[in-house]
């Protein structure tokens, strides 16, 4: 295969002959998947699904995180023409990697929709793969959260963020992208003791007991945040939430809530680099709002984001066959 190839590959979504395999499909063409991946619903023998949850229903600012999952796929596609930099494994040819499309959800029945996002992943993990979510608002991840603790019980929530997303909310039927992990820790869907929350930057009075990393601890010592974040972790399994507003916005301008004084992208990618090893069994890349970034910037921060859980999920997987 060489970039040669790009006379020839067309659609590789579509036509590529197996899972496997970079693609040199012109970047600026074709049928549109995360890194040019097989779009397919067939879960069979596959080992990780990048899924989309185009939803931003749950906003307190600015909506347009509805358009992440496209815009990110989008942006994935000046990615698989090469292994992943900073890596020894490359998924996309030593894994069997999907893109299985977007949740499907009436947008006129907001209510319903965190059901049919948990019955959507519960769907892949009982097909025996892990999952990727493109997002969306931040609230997605409870849906999801939900799915993961019905299969491995409470799970550790590794959470990149500028808002710690516990602020109260008693109420069973509001859906918001700011409340949702103070009703995770309420329901005990989340182990708290063994939960990191990472980049944080804005004032909650209670944080429910969760660890908590801020933006200045971590520029102080990004190895320090490190080796803390593996400390609190352990061999539990460990669901990965990036939203993408844990990067300051003159790296990631193109999201709902920025705050300055975040992480930046030459700092995050080193620190998930690091966390190889962990416990990963799934991940979500959320808050990516294209409308609000002409550039495109954000889209990519977010898809070379998406790559890297995609990475520290199969290097997790890789470890586990291996023993």
């Amino acid at each position: 295969m060489a970039l040669s190839d790009a006379a020839r590959e067309v659609d590789d979504a579509f036509t590529r002959p197996d899972k496997r395999g970079a693609s040199f499909e012109n970047a600026f063409g074709g049928a549109l998947s995360f890194m040019r991946r097989t779009y397919t619903k067939d879960l069979r023998g596959v080992d990780l699904a990048i899924t989309g949850v185009p939803f931003d229903q749950a906003v307190t600012h600015r909506p347009g995180t509805r358009f992440g999952p496209r815009a990110i796929r989008e942006a994935s596609t000046l990615q698989p023409c090469d292994p992943p930099f900073g890596w020894d494994i490359d998924p996309l040819t030593d894994f069997d990697l999907i893109d299985y499309g977007d949740v499907a959800f009436d947008y006129g029945d907001t209510r319903s929709f965190p059901g049919a996002l948990t019955a959507h992943i519960r769907g892949i993990l009982g097909a025996g793969a892990g999952s990727v979510a493109l997002g969306g608002d931040h609230y997605v991840t409870y849906p999801i959260l939900k799915a993961y603790a019905e299969k491995f019980g409470p799970v550790s929530l590794l959470q990149f963020d500028a808002h710690p997303d516990t602020w109260p909310d008693d109420d069973p039927n509001r859906i918001d992208h700011g409340t949702m992990f103070y009703k995770a820790v309420k329901e005990g869907i989340i182990d708290v003791a063994h939960s990191v929350q990472v980049g944080i930057r804005t004032v909650v009075e209670d944080n429910l007991g969760v660890p908590t990393l801020y933006a200045p601890d971590v520029h102080a010592s990004p190895e320090a945040a490190i080796a803390k974040i593996k400390e609190i972790l352990g061999d539990r399994p460990t669901y990965l939430t990036f939203d993408i507003d844990a990067l300051d916005p003159a790296f990631a301008p193109g999201t709902g809530t920025p705050v300055s004084g975040g992480l930046s992208s030459a700092q995050a990618f080193m620190m998930l680099r690091a966390l190889k090893g962990i416990n990963m069994v799934g991940g979500d890349v959320v808050e990516v709002s294209p409308p609000y970034d002409t550039t495109g910037a954000t889209a990519i921060a977010g898809a070379h984001m998406a790559m890297e859980l995609c990475c520290l999920f199969c290097w997790n997987l890789r470890e586990k066959r291996n023993v």
